[in-house]
């Protein structure tokens, strides 16, 4: 996922708090933590100058990307969009780079073990940003981008941590910038677009129209009505402009290519250079084709226990034909107290904390997955989680409206990896981390391999022991990963077609029409979600190693809470933390 927010102007100030902290680390016993680590971690941080130097990165990084910083929990940069002009997003990335030069500087003889960890992280995590808008540039070629990059207003309207009418003066202050900010975004995209881009952004960018429009004034209905008025008069201009926006972007289509793909060295470099995994692309590869025939043969076997004699096609059918009663939104509602109860009667892993996570229809302009979850960050406090679920898109037929509901098998398993024991459950450690930096900055392997492992781990500890189905839930959303991770190195390595990375879905991961489409067109433009595959992959081959000297299986919860004490970031910094001295191969 610099313990101290505060500015120091004085070395002596600085090193009498870490001094304190020092004081406090030494007199505490973590034998009873939920993140305490059975590999003691190195002697305690001393070297003042670094400590400085994370505090002034975490906080220059907050005023570059106030929306990361709101997302945290730093109200201060409520309302505030980031430079999006050309201009800007060059001077970020001499920023970065020079935030690189710095970080490096700190050379191993003048830090102890555990700042050459936390050097390593936040080089890391520099190198993850350098990718992004330097060597792929993302600004400039993916709308996409945007939509993580600050455009999202859901902390304003759906996280309660404060008072509505502050909420919506923060609001009226982001949607202001709205028209600017779309006009910065028409100039820097480099046009013809790829049309998978198109479609996207088009349902996207006028789902936000939809949203302004309906959604907030809803989620702000109690709030003065001259503040009403500001709002309204402040929406208008921006829903126009988001529509105007999306019409743009709709007139791109005629000139629309297929010219997406990354190639082979720059989706090695995205490997290197944003989850330190520097592993030849045919190993990459193999793996993955490995694990996809694992879990195609593992669902072979389960059918027979639940529909002996039946195809798999068949078999699939009958499992995704269950649907959840009330539908997915208020079936996801009824299954998260029977899982969360599981993990504790099993032991599996350690729940800090009594947050619970709410389940809700996504937004508009969130519906090109289906589910996510929104965790409050680090500095917000007792603020609710949101596992959002998305409704099939209405301009589908009816056959293809229902067969994106998934059977509660399914569901249970999307459930599963969302809240308990996946991101839910993992960001209630990383918010406990001990180092901030490691609340703040969780990457996408570490993530979304954790609540993919969860999946499995949930199995491994009995979980479908005595229902098949369930089992077969399990295999379909980890035979999704598993094509989702074919398909990103197949579309930009080796010239596969959207056509036939949407076959591969409908023929090895069973996905209905409409599912198979969106997640087709998503590995255009979101690449890394092999990372789903490769960190799991990843997390699975250092839990063998590791628990495999500290007496198997019975060490696994003490692996899980280990594991995830770390924050979030690369799992090979991981591996070498958990592992002191030759750390062996990542899987």
């Amino acid at each position: 996922m610099a313990a101290s927010r505060r500015t120091l102007d004085v070395n002596m100030a600085v090193a009498a708090g870490v001094m304190l902290v020092l004081v406090a680390l030494a007199g505490c016993d973590r034998s009873n933590e939920p993140n305490a680590r059975a590999t003691e971690p190195p002697a305690p941080v001393v070297n003042v100058e670094w400590a400085k130097y994370v505090d002034q990165f975490v906080e220059s990084y907050f005023r570059a990307h106030p929306d990361f910083a709101v997302g945290q929990g730093r109200h201060e940069f409520d309302g505030q969009l980031p430079d999006w002009s050309a201009e800007g997003i060059k001077k970020e990335i001499a920023r970065m780079e020079q935030m690189r030069v710095k970080a490096v500087g700190f050379k191993d003889e003048s830090l102890m073990p555990e700042e050459r960890y936390q050097r390593d992280y936040v080089v890391s995590r520099i190198d993850n940003d350098l990718f992004t808008l330097r060597d792929s540039r993302q600004p400039f070629t993916n709308p996409a981008w945007y939509f993580e990059a600050g455009l999202d207003p859901n902390t304003y309207v759906n996280t309660p941590y404060a008072p509505a009418e502050q909420r919506a003066r923060a609001f009226i202050a982001y949607v202001k910038q709205v028209p600017a900010g779309l006009g910065h975004i028409k100039t820097n995209l480099q046009l013809p677009l790829p049309r998978t881009f198109i479609d996207y952004s088009v349902a996207s960018f006028g789902g936000f129209a939809e949203f302004y429009r309906k959604d907030v004034p809803q989620a702000f209905a109690e709030i003065p009505d001259d503040l009403k008025k500001e709002l309204t008069a402040a929406i208008e201009p921006a829903a126009v402009a988001m529509d105007d926006f999306a019409k743009w972007l709709e007139s791109q289509r005629a000139t629309a290519n297929d010219a997406y793909a990354l190639g082979p060295e720059r989706f090695s470099a995205m490997l290197r250079m944003t989850e330190n995994v520097d592993v030849p692309l045919d190993r990459i590869e193999a793996i993955g084709r490995a694990d996809l025939e694992r879990n195609l043969a593992a669902l072979e076997q389960a059918c027979k226990a639940f529909a002996p004699g039946a195809e798999i096609e068949e078999c699939v059918a009958r499992v995704t034909a269950d649907k959840p009663e009330g539908g997915a939104v208020a079936g996801a509602r009824a299954q998260l107290a029977t899982i969360k109860k599981y993990i504790l009667d099993q032991d599996i892993v350690s729940i800090p904390g009594t947050e619970e996570a709410k389940v809700e229809e996504a937004p508009a302009y969130r519906r090109q997955n289906f589910a996510y979850i929104n965790i409050p960050g680090p500095f917000e406090k007792e603020l609710p989680s949101v596992y959002y679920i998305a409704p099939p898109d209405p301009k589908w037929s009816k056959a293809e409206q229902e067969a994106y509901i998934p059977g509660k098998a399914d569901l249970l398993f999307t459930s599963v990896h969302e809240v308990w024991p996946g991101h839910f459950l993992q960001f209630l450690h990383s918010n406990r981390s001990s180092w901030r930096f490691g609340q703040l900055f969780v990457g996408y392997a570490f993530a979304e391999g954790w609540a993919h492992y969860g999946e499995e781990l949930m199995v491994e500890h009995g979980f479908a022991a005595t229902q098949p189905e369930l089992h077969i839930g399990q295999l379909l959303n980890a035979l999704l990963r598993n094509v989702r991770y074919m398909c990103a190195i197949g579309l930009h390595t080796q010239g596969m077609t959207v056509a036939q990375c949407e076959q591969k879905f409908k023929e090895q991961a069973y996905q209905d029409a409409g599912n198979a489409r969106q997640q087709a067109a998503r590995g255009t433009y979101d690449p890394g979600y092999l990372n789903y595959t490769l960190g799991k992959l990843m997390i699975r081959k250092l839990r063998e190693d590791w628990s495999g000297s500290r007496g198997g299986r019975q060490a696994w919860k003490q692996f899980n809470d280990e594991f995830l004490s770390y924050g979030g970031p690369p799992i090979p910094l991981v591996r070498a933390q958990m592992l002191p001295g030759p750390a062996g191969d990542l899987f």
